[in-house]
């Protein structure tokens, strides 16, 4: 079985950097979302369900491109 291609170095730089915008970017995004729809449906904890929803996006996001890059 052929070994996979290692990605430059450089490249994991760029991933991994990547990610200290993914994380908080999609915790504002869900944040956002929740208020939008709270106050379009005249509820107040929607944001809170969102912003947690936003968080484990960002964490998952993280774990893939870890997982991808360590083997």
């Amino acid at each position: 079985m052929p070994e996979p291609e290692k990605k430059s170095a450089w490249a994991q730089i760029g991933q991994y950097a990547s990610l200290g915008v993914a994380l908080p970017a999609a915790t504002v995004t869900g944040y956002f979302i929740g208020v939008l729809l709270d106050h379009w449906l005249g509820t107040d904890f929607l944001y809170i369900v969102f912003l947690l929803l936003g968080i484990v996006a960002g964490f998952v996001e993280m774990y893939r491109v870890v997982s991808r890059n360590s083997g």
